[in-house]
Order: C-alpha cells, then structure tokens, then sequence
C-alpha cells in the first residue's frame, strides 16, 4: 500500500476511535497515531480493532502532570489511534464498565504513545 493511501485509511480509524472516546469523555479525546512504522521505515496502518490501556508511570511513562492516567484506544500491537489525559482513578472505574458493556477487550502489552 502506498503511503498516503495508508496515511487516509489510518486517519479514518483514527477518527472512528477518537469518535467513540469523545462519545465517553465529553468530547475530551485526542488523535494519535495513524501509522505505525518499524525500524527500516517501512508504514503500515494502524490496525482496525479496538482496544483500551489504561498508563501512568508504574507502566515506565513520566507524564508531565499528577493528574492520573492516560487513556488510550490501541490496535493489538499497543499502537495508540486516540488519547485522553487526565483521567482519574473515579474516571478509569466507570470507563472500565463501559468498555465491558461494550465489548471493548483490555491491552496487556506495550503501549505506544505519540511523541
């Protein structure tokens, strides 16, 4: 696939991720990323599925505030498609329950945040 046509297919499920957050947090979600690249620069797009991740430093991240958690909607390769920062422990327990009303699956792995 050539790179803008993989760059338009990535925004898309982009913005149906950052569609589904902003649905959940008032309109509180950011876009991230819509590719996802190696080491020899080759891109892919980000993959269609959805899942949640939950960061705060314990997972090795230094947010730049003590507001709580980062909220991240991934493919299965932890690549991050929309963000919410923010979030606090309250916020991260009623999400929860939204996303298993919905169907949404937990990502155990590594999360990968836009720099």
């Amino acid at each position: 696939m050539q790179y803008f046509q993989a760059l338009k297919l990535g925004q898309k499920r982009v913005a149906k991720s950052r569609e589904y957050l902003n649905k959940l947090t008032d309109g509180k979600a950011m876009p991230a990323l819509a590719l996802r690249g190696d080491k020899e620069n080759v891109w892919e797009v980000v993959g269609e599925e959805n899942l949640y991740a939950f960061v705060n430093e314990s997972a090795g991240f230094v947010l730049t505030d003590n507001s709580g958690y980062i909220l991240a909607i991934v493919d299965s390769q932890g690549y991050s498609k929309s963000i919410v920062q923010g979030v606090t422990n309250e916020q991260k327990e009623n999400l929860e329950k939204s996303f298993m009303a919905d169907n949404i699956q937990k990502f155990e792995g590594k999360v990968i945040l836009p720099v």
